[in-house]
């Protein structure tokens, strides 16, 4: 969500490759929990809109903190300009996320860049951190 996508139809085709079945399984459980809500939406009542409620966005902390720890120990899409600047601006990051929601600013947070792919050499998205061997885990 904080990539910008609230339709079932926009989480779909983010790249993640879900399959129907288990993203639908996926949001009913969060629905279910309480972390989002589903809302008719504004022009078209068959069209659901998925929203973080409060519970929801109190999770915004431990999301940042797995995002950039994810970016230091995998390769992603992640340009690591944005990746240092989530890390050396954390609250404002967390502010900004929470200021967006109380308003129902659909904005996105993060920008949607393309799924991560092998660049031998790519100097603005690779692995932010170290990577991790097989052996030292």
């Amino acid at each position: 969500m904080v990539r910008g996508f609230r339709t079932f139809k926009e989480f779909q085709e983010s790249g993640e490759g879900i399959a129907t079945n288990i993203l639908a399984n996926r949001l009913r459980r969060l629905e279910a929990s309480g972390i989002i809500t589903a809302e008719a939406g504004e022009t078209d009542a068959r069209r659901v809109n998925y929203r973080l409620t409060e519970k929801g966005i109190d999770l915004a902390p431990v999301l940042l903190d797995l995002l950039i720890w994810a970016a230091r120990h995998e390769e992603t899409a992640a340009p690591c300009v944005l990746i240092d600047n989530m890390e050396n601006h954390r609250e404002q990051v967390l502010a900004e996320a929470r200021r967006r929601w109380q308003a129902r600013d659909t904005t996105p947070l993060l920008p949607k860049f393309p799924p991560a792919v092998s660049i031998p050499g790519s100097p603005d998205r690779h692995t932010h951190g170290p990577k991790l061997r097989r052996s030292e885990g």
